[in-house]
């Protein structure tokens, strides 16, 4: 009986964690409105973790610069690490960054990212596909495109579609 409860506990703590890690991607689907937003290829198809496009989004970046080598919107070079919020601008039709702070914005839609690791993250630098559309994918951000983010009201985000403008 000891053996079955204890199965039962780490069952549980396990599912726990899981439903912790996907929190924020499914609570910006299922809560989310929509933002489109410009977006560019950095790194198209990887065959070990298989297809997927690495995102740029040039017109969130802090430092206006563009990374051709690795996913991100650059670093904040503030002498801090933590949490930053992007607020985001409608210009023509997408959205782009305006201000970025380590406090979280009153109102307005925002993004909230991390930059823990060597530069900021959001949650939005990948967008998995079927290997089937990796190439038409590759074609159509080389074009220039724009990603359809879901947005929650805290912040996370989510792509959910990449498509022509």
């Amino acid at each position: 009986m000891k053996l079955i409860l204890t199965t039962a506990v780490v069952a549980t703590s396990q599912l726990a964690l899981v439903g912790l890690a996907v929190a924020p991607q499914l609570s910006a689907r299922v809560a989310g409105d929509t933002y489109l937003v410009r977006v560019a290829p950095v790194d198209p198809i990887d065959p070990f973790r298989g297809a997927y496009v690495a995102l740029d989004y040039p017109d969130l970046r802090h430092d206006g610069s563009q990374s051709f080598v690795e996913p991100g919107l650059g670093s904040l070079e503030d002498g801090e690490s933590g949490d930053v919020y992007i607020t985001l601008v409608e210009e023509d039709g997408v959205w782009v960054g305006e201000k970025w702070s380590r406090t979280r914005p009153d109102d307005g839609p925002y993004l909230a990212c991390d930059d823990r690791s060597w530069q900021v993250r959001c949650g939005i630098e990948s967008w998995f596909l079927p290997q089937d559309d990796a190439k038409q994918a590759e074609d159509l951000l080389r074009d220039g495109a724009v990603a359809e983010l879901r947005v929650d009201d805290r912040g996370n985000a989510a792509v959910v579609d990449v498509r022509a403008p």
